[in-house]
C-alpha cells in the first residue's frame, strides 16, 4: 500500500518550487503534463485581491523545466503589478507551455491545456501571448471559457499592446528630450513578432529612424521592406548610437552586460522583465541618466484589451484606456525624478498601493 509521509517544515522549505513561490508571495502553482499530447506546461496565479489572475500563455523553446519556472513565477508577478496599476479589476496569473511554438502545436495539446485551465474554476483566465496565436486559444476555448483573446471578439492584442507602448515612449521623450514627437529619433526596436512590428508601424508614421532585430530571417526582412527599417545584428542592436531602445522579445535583455555597451537616453519596450534584476539593473539606468519605463506598466494595452472582452466593452475604450499609459508614464518618471528614486520602485509602490487598498474593502465586516 502507498504511504503517505508527512513532510517536515524543514524538508518544505528546503524544496526550490517553495522557495520560489515564497520569494515573490505566489499563491498557486499548477504543473500540467499529458504524455499522449506531449503538453507539458505550468500556470502560476499569483494574487487574486482585485480580481480573478489573468494573463497569456507563453510557448517557448525553455532549455529546461527550472528556466520555465522562472520565467512563469516573474511574470505572472508583473501581470499582478500590470493589472492593478492599470485601474483593472484583475488578478495576475500567467502559464508557459514548453516545446517548439513552430513545430510542436497540435488541436489535442491546446485541448488538454484548456482542460488544465478549466480545473482551475475561473481562477485563472488565458489569452495570447508569446508563440500564441487567436486560434490556438480557440482550441482552448473547446475544454473552458476561461480564455479571451478569441477571433470575432477582442482578438488579437498585440495591436493595443504596441499603441500603449507608443504612448509611454513619447511620454519617456517628453521628459527626456523637451518634447514628445519621435520624428528622427533613432530608435532601435528588438524583436519584430506581432507587438514590436505593430509598434515600428506607429515609430514610422511619426518618421522615426528605425533599427530592427529578431531571431527570424524571414519576420525581420518583411518588416524591413514594409516600414523602411534598417537591419541590424542580434547584438549589434545594443552597441548603435541610438536615442531609444525598444526591447520586444524576451526579458532580462537589461544586464551588466548590455548597460556597458548600450547607448541611449531611454529603455521603453513591450518585453516582460527587462532587467535581469530590478534592484540591481532598475538602480543602475538611473545612475547611467537613462530613463526606463517600467514594463509592466508600459506593455498593458494587451490586458486592457483581454479586459474589455471580459467585461464586454468596446474596442474604442480598451485604445483609450491604453492612450492613458502617456500619464501614467509621465507620472511614475516625474516622481522618479523628484523623489531620486528608480522608476520601478514607483511603479511597484503604485501598484502594491493599490492592491493593499482593496485588501482592505474587501475584508468581511
Amino acid at each position: 500500500m502507498f504511504e503517505v509521509k508527512d513532510i517536515k517544515e524543514s524538508e518544505l522549505a528546503d524544496n526550490p518550487v517553495v522557495q520560489r513561490m515564497s520569494q515573490y508571495n505566489h499563491e498557486q502553482l499548477l504543473f500540467c503534463n499529458d504524455n499522449a499530447t506531449g503538453l507539458k506546461a505550468i500556470i502560476a496565479v499569483h494574487n487574486t485581491t482585485l480580481g480573478p489572475a489573468l494573463g497569456g500563455t507563453r510557448m517557448w523553446n525553455y532549455n529546461n523545466e527550472l528556466e520555465a519556472l522562472n520565467d512563469v513565477l516573474r511574470l505572472s508577478r508583473g501581470m499582478t503589478y500590470k493589472n492593478s496599476i492599470s485601474g483593472l479589476n484583475l488578478g495576475g496569473g500567467k502559464a508557459v507551455i514548453i516545446g517548439d511554438s513552430r513545430k510542436q502545436k497540435s488541436e489535442a495539446l491546446f485541448r488538454r491545456f484548456g482542460k488544465f485551465v478549466e480545473s482551475l474554476g475561473g481562477k485563472y483566465i488565458t489569452a495570447e501571448d508569446v508563440g500564441i496565436s487567436p486560434q490556438d486559444m480557440t482550441w482552448v476555448h473547446m475544454e473552458t471559457n476561461n480564455v479571451v483573446g478569441l477571433p470575432g471578439k477582442s482578438g488579437d492584442p498585440s495591436p493595443v499592446t504596441a499603441y500603449g507602448v507608443y504612448m509611454g515612449m513619447k511620454a519617456a521623450a517628453k521628459v527626456q528630450f523637451g518634447t514628445d514627437s519621435l520624428a528622427g529619433k533613432k530608435i532601435a526596436v528588438q524583436g519584430v513578432g506581432h507587438v514590436g512590428e505593430y509598434l515600428v508601424g506607429y515609430l514610422a508614421k511619426e518618421n522615426a529612424d528605425i533599427y530592427i532585430t529578431d531571431i527570424h530571417d524571414a519576420t525581420l526582412k518583411n518588416v524591413a521592406d514594409k516600414y523602411g527599417a534598417h537591419v541590424v545584428g542580434l547584438d549589434e542592436i545594443y552597441t548603435i548610437d541610438m536615442d531609444i531602445y525598444a526591447p520586444c522579445a524576451l526579458g532580462a535583455t537589461v544586464n551588466d552586460y548590455t548597460l556597458s555597451q548600450l547607448k541611449c537616453s531611454i529603455i521603453a519596450g513591450a518585453a516582460n522583465n527587462q532587467l535581469q534584476d530590478e534592484t540591481v539593473h532598475g538602480e543602475l539606468v538611473k545612475e547611467k541618466g537613462i530613463i526606463y519605463v517600467p514594463d509592466f506598466m508600459l506593455n498593458a494595452g494587451g490586458v486592457i484589451n483581454c479586459y474589455a472582452e471580459v467585461k464586454g466593452l468596446s474596442a474604442e475604450w480598451a485604445m483609450h484606456k491604453a492612450a492613458e499609459i502617456y500619464d501614467t508614464s509621465l507620472n511614475i518618471i516625474n516622481r522618479s525624478n523628484s523623489g531620486n528614486l528608480p522608476t520601478y520602485k514607483i511603479a511597484n509602490k503604485m501598484a502594491e498601493e493599490r492592491i493593499a487598498a482593496i485588501g482592505q474593502v474587501k475584508l468581511p465586516m
